[in-house]
């Protein structure tokens, strides 16, 4: 009797234990931590399964709304309870960049961790970019943030603390629209194309040290601005997935930049990032805000594959500067026309084209809980459907114009303006 009373004692406890452990963890059951690594999230896919976000609303339905010092148009990066966001001075429509800034935020409440300012040179740039249109990335251990002039492209490494860890100087970059590639992370390696006007390289770097890892040449035509993704496919050797004019697209060992495969050139500028949907490499080119070409690859050939492997071409109503949407084996192209086709990825062939804005859009679009959410450049945030039928949900506000893409972490959708980053929080 007395071991049966402590049995059932023991299974009380441990009940009224795991009662109050649900309690306090009430947060984190409600939205499971989703960090927000790279540009457009996980591998760059743009895909949140967050629940609860409403698809309207106004500037008092944010969280938090705070203005920032200068001016960018890079993505915010979440890790856990922080959030890494880059800016940079502006003194002219052309000119300026003296300064470029980085900030580490509390993303519940918008509160400033830390902050660094970085000296830069003046130089040109697109009246559409910006000194800080790069993307940082991090694995959690380090944040990787890549700046340039025209006298240096830079890649440091710091703490989530904000310490310098190590600083790679890479050399002149040279461009008629600036700077604006993101680095990614895989495995040991932080790797940075660097697609100028000039000697361009795709190199790759150890991640805890600075130490370049591999460093291979790259044709060259017109700068890419396309970020680099990893092909990951169960039983099969990953890929790193680079786009531009000169090389089309390209497959690359990622531990060492052997090229595997590779396209002919792109008539036209790389803007928007390849993606995988389904079976096959999609990316995109174009110019004067306007896309001309998608190419839809099958990876799976060695040398080069464009008579063989590229499945299909389309040459309507494409994304120049928005990265497209893979989503339940449905291709979302959004264009920087506002325009957006649901496609097969399988043909290329159309299941609807709606006209969803009539301003320009720059940011690129991303996905939450099947609904996709792109604001165009004047800050007017549309979201539809990601289905086979066409439904427009709404389009809200944010204020003032944007060209970066959302970032989704932890319960929340962080957007950044010019000169702002806000917080919308999802119901729980």
């Amino acid at each position: 009797m007395i071991l049966a009373s402590k049995l059932r004692r023991n299974q009380a406890t441990k009940i009224v234990c795991l009662f109050f452990m649900l309690i306090l963890t009430g947060t984190s059951t409600a939205f499971p931590q989703e960090n927000w690594t790279r540009f457009r999230g996980p591998n760059g896919t743009g895909i949140s399964h967050l629940k609860g976000v409403p698809t309207e609303f106004s500037e008092t339905d944010f969280a938090w709304n705070l203005e920032l010092p200068g001016k960018g148009h890079g993505s915010p990066i979440i890790w856990e309870d922080q959030l890494f966001v880059t800016s940079a001075t502006e003194t002219g429509e052309q000119d300026g960049g003296e300064q470029r800034l980085l900030f580490c935020l509390n993303p519940a409440t918008g509160q400033e961790i830390w902050s660094l300012k970085l000296g830069f040179n003046t130089s040109h740039k697109h009246v559409k970019n910006s000194f800080a249109s790069s993307t940082p990335c991090t694995d959690g251990e380090l944040l990787y943030v890549a700046f340039a002039d025209e006298q240096k492209l830079t890649l440091d490494a710091y703490t989530l603390d904000g310490e310098l860890k190590w600083r790679r100087i890479l050399g002149a970059f040279t461009s008629q629209h600036g700077f604006g590639v993101s680095p990614i992370i895989y495995k040991n390696l932080v790797i940075l194309p660097k697609d100028m006007m000039g000697t361009s390289r795709i190199m790759a770097f150890d991640k805890k040290t600075g130490d370049t890892v591999w460093s291979i040449p790259r044709e060259i035509r017109r700068t890419s601005y396309a970020t680099p993704m990893i092909l990951e496919r169960p039983g099969q050797d990953d890929q790193l997935i680079t786009v531009s004019g000169a090389s089309g697209i390209t497959g690359h060992d990622p531990l060492t930049g052997d090229v595997l495969w590779t396209t002919a050139e792109f008539p036209k500028r790389t803007v928007a990032s390849p993606i995988l949907a389904g079976d096959y490499i999609i990316a995109t080119d174009g110019g004067g805000g306007k896309g001309f070409d998608l190419w839809a690859v099958s990876p799976d050939g060695s040398g080069d594959i464009t008579e063989t492997h590229i499945k299909y071409k389309r040459t309507k109503e494409l994304p120049y500067v928005p990265t497209p949407i893979y989503f339940n084996d449905l291709l979302f192209l959004w264009s920087d026309k506002g325009v957006v086709s649901c496609v097969d990825p399988k043909t290329g062939e159309n299941f609807w084209t709606e006209r969803v804005q009539r301003t320009e859009v720059s940011s690129s679009p991303v996905c939450i809980d099947g609904k996709i959410y792109c604001p165009d450049e004047n800050g007017n945030v549309a979201v539809i459907a990601a289905s086979k039928e066409f439904k427009h949900f709404g389009t809200s506000p944010l204020g003032e114009p944007t060209h970066a893409t959302p970032a989704v972490a932890a319960g929340r959708v962080f957007f950044r303006t010019f000169n702002r980053l806000m917080c919308l929080e999802a119901a729980k």
